[in-house]
């Protein structure tokens, strides 16, 4: 578990790494297959890779050091990472699966589940989830949570050629707080059209189920090309006309300087 360089969550938390989605922009596949060795997988009678302990791996010199991605970017599952939450004390915003997504279809039942097990026990946490698949969100509600208000459940999309996904968070109850993470920002995005953001009725009453938080990124490493301007201030402009906290990140933010936060989150 590490302190996080993402500027809006405290930790990452990684007990499953690796994504099959294949998006040619994805930061995560390039950590992975910088730090990570390629070793021949050892695969349970499932075919899945899953780590009771540390991976050793040995240098040229005979030393010994912890490969941290030992099956490069494929799904796996680290399991003696489960307990790492537990033992930070202070209240904490922790990203649960920065290097993959949790929630692909190709994720085992079981090792969500043992996640959820861990986070039912951290109830001075907030954890964060994002995810392309966020159909399997419905799954969480299922098996229920003694705290919901501790979960955060985001998707991501990159214009409007993929922003139907999103439309899978406002089938959630409505005590769950949802968010969208527009990373990287490929085109525009029109939350309005899709009635992803809230409405009010009658004193601030808000019907239905809308998005609690909106973060807007670019694309990074080799090759990025930034958005144009006026697609980040038009999802600036849609997010501030109900009121909906926007966050931006850097190098975005230099030149929209806007990061604010739910207030579940503050």
């Amino acid at each position: 578990m590490n302190k996080s360089k993402i500027e809006w969550t405290d930790y990452t938390w990684n007990p499953v790494t690796g994504c099959l989605h294949g998006c040619n922009y994805c930061y995560a596949r390039r950590i992975a297959e910088r730090f990570g060795r390629e070793y021949k997988s050892f695969k349970n009678n499932k075919g899945l890779n899953i780590l009771d302990k540390p991976f050793e791996s040995y240098t040229k010199c005979m030393d010994i050091s912890i490969d941290p991605y030992p099956y490069g970017f494929e799904p796996t599952f680290y399991k003696y990472r489960l307990d790492e939450p537990q033992k930070i004390k202070k209240p904490s915003k922790i990203f649960v699966s920065s290097m993959g997504d949790l929630f692909g279809d190709w994720v085992p039942d079981e090792w969500i589940g043992q996640i959820l097990q861990v986070i039912e026990k951290c109830s001075q946490h907030k954890f964060l989830f994002l995810t392309k698949n966020p159909k399997r969100y419905l799954d969480i509600d299922e098996q229920g949570f003694a705290n919901p208000d501790r979960v955060w459940l985001g998707t991501t999309v990159t214009s409007n050629k993929d922003i139907d996904r999103a439309l899978e968070l406002l089938k959630l109850p409505k005590h769950y707080n949802t968010f969208l993470s527009i990373e990287p920002l490929l085109g525009p995005v029109d939350l309005d059209k899709y009635e992803l953001l809230c409405k009010t009725w009658r004193k601030g009453a808000t019907i239905g189920k809308y998005l609690d938080w909106v973060i807007i990124g670019q694309q990074t490493g080799p090759g990025a090309v930034p958005p144009k301007d006026e697609w980040v201030q038009s999802i600036i402009d849609q997010c501030r006309a109900v009121g909906v906290p926007v966050f931006v990140k850097p190098p975005l933010y230099e030149q929209f300087p806007i990061q604010e936060w739910s207030e579940g989150l503050k």
